[in-house]
């Protein structure tokens, strides 16, 4: 059987591991970005039109988007883990009373 410390110990390496995973996704995603639209800039500079601004600012506000969803979630308590820990609280208070 095992403890109640492994169990923690268990849930924190798979939180961890997800959260790290979707960092890196996020830093994939924000180098593919730079190096595809720094590519369509070099082909606009060469034709003298400024089209590259569209994808520029399209795909900057998805990964702007992304990198919110990444970077706020992971910093503290994800709000899926607050939302239940908040409902776990209330039930708690509930069920004592």
């Amino acid at each position: 059987m095992r403890s109640l410390h492994a169990f923690d110990d268990e849930r924190i390496e798979r939180l961890a591991r997800r959260r790290a995973g979707a960092k890196m996704g996020w830093l994939i995603h924000a180098l593919v970005y730079v190096c595809v639209n720094a590519g369509l800039a070099l082909i606009a500079w060469q034709t003298g039109r400024t089209w590259h601004l569209y994808p520029l600012a399209g795909w900057g506000l998805g990964l702007a988007i992304h990198g919110l969803a990444v970077w706020l979630s992971s910093g503290g308590i994800g709000l899926h883990e607050h939302l239940l820990q908040a409902e776990r609280d209330k039930l708690s208070r509930t069920h004592r009373s």
